[in-house]
């Protein structure tokens, strides 16, 4: 039986479900993509990142993906087993030298009305040590404060976006908490701050983070009042610390009643296992769902980063992987059990 927490979810869903969709598991089925989820220079995106959807039950519904390696994010529209492209929004506008800079977006989430797009707020990624952090500093500094950036886009009557902000005050409460402090700035592979996984719900936001690893082998999820990051409200935060595995950070969060569902992946570069937890976002207690490795086929390159939560059948509660390193997120609908 499915805990009290996500009971209502549960229960809604399950009507949804009942009437739209045959009454047997589809694990692992893979969906098909439309249009074109716009990546690098207009080619199909191989770097999806993060999907959040305006509604929780139902489809159609109209959602939001990002490409970590772009300026903008493309609106899309989800059905069982299809997702269409449609249009963009451009998100920031930072440059150095006249060159765009990246947003590094690496989450989205929607609450209230509105979009939240996380940029990563770490260190470029840099795996051939092309950036020299002498001759570099400028470069670095500037790409770091495109990608230390959170921006809500407000939506208005008929889906239109009414209003884009960007908040950068993140960055400064990540570097006043004395267990991430010294990590700021630090490349990934060196056990830098990068987030990837956000989160509202409450009028909070939660940053989860797939580095640092914090000690014994313990994944961050920082807790901030969306009125200190959009406002002049006070900024008390709550810093979880997650036992998902040692070396295990947060790919991605998404809201699933009153919790969250944790996608969990390495922290560092390269193969390992990826996981689905449930988490009440109030203790350090996480309950381990499914090992959902298998969607990667065994290839370090392909990286499941988003999770989207669909509906329920027999075997629990049907969630969406959209990975990096695949064309348009290669979507695979797949059932974890029911928290």
């Amino acid at each position: 039986m499915a805990n009290r927490k996500v009971r209502g979810w549960l229960s809604a869903a399950c009507l949804a479900f009942s009437l739209v969709t045959p009454a047997a598991a589809r694990d692992a089925e893979t969906w098909t993509v439309k249009e074109r989820i716009v990546g690098k220079d207009g080619d199909k995106s191989e770097d999806v990142s993060g999907i959040a959807c305006s509604k929780d039950h139902g489809f159609p519904r109209t959602c939001l993906v990002i490409d970590d390696n772009l300026q903008e994010a493309q609106f899309v529209t989800v059905e069982d087993g299809v997702i269409t492209a449609g249009d963009t929004v451009q998100l920031i506008d930072n440059e150095f030298k006249n060159k765009p800079l990246e947003l590094d977006g690496e989450g989205v989430a929607f609450a209230d009305g509105a979009y939240y797009v996380m940029g990563s707020h770490g260190h470029p990624r840099d795996k051939d040590r092309k950036l020299d952090p002498a001759k570099d500093t400028e470069k670095i500094s500037a790409r770091i404060a495109a990608s230390s950036q959170i921006v809500r886009i407000k939506m208005g009557s008929g889906g239109s976006v009414s209003l884009i902000e960007r908040s950068g005050k993140l960055r400064d409460i990540i570097k006043a908490e004395p267990a991430l402090s010294r990590f700021v700035d630090r490349r990934l592979e060196n056990n830098g701050v990068t987030i990837e996984g956000i989160a509202v719900s409450g009028g909070r936001l939660l940053a989860g983070f797939r580095g640092p690893t914090l000690e014994n082998g313990r994944a961050a999820i920082l807790s901030i009042p969306v009125d200190a990051l959009f406002g002049s409200g006070p900024a008390p935060h709550t810093l979880y610390r997650l036992p998902l595995g040692d070396g295990q950070g947060v790919r991605d969060l998404a809201s699933l009643d009153d919790g969250f569902l944790v996608l969990a992946g390495p922290s560092a570069d390269g193969g390992g296992a990826y996981s689905v937890f449930w988490w009440d976002g109030k203790t350090e207690n996480v309950s381990f769902l499914k090992d959902i490795s298998e969607v990667t086929g065994g290839d370090p390159k392909h990286k499941p980063e988003a999770v989207l939560p669909l509906d329920v059948g027999p075997s629990g509660v049907r969630v969406l992987i959209m990975s990096d390193g695949e064309k348009e997120g290669a979507p695979v609908a797949v059932d974890v059990p029911a928290p």
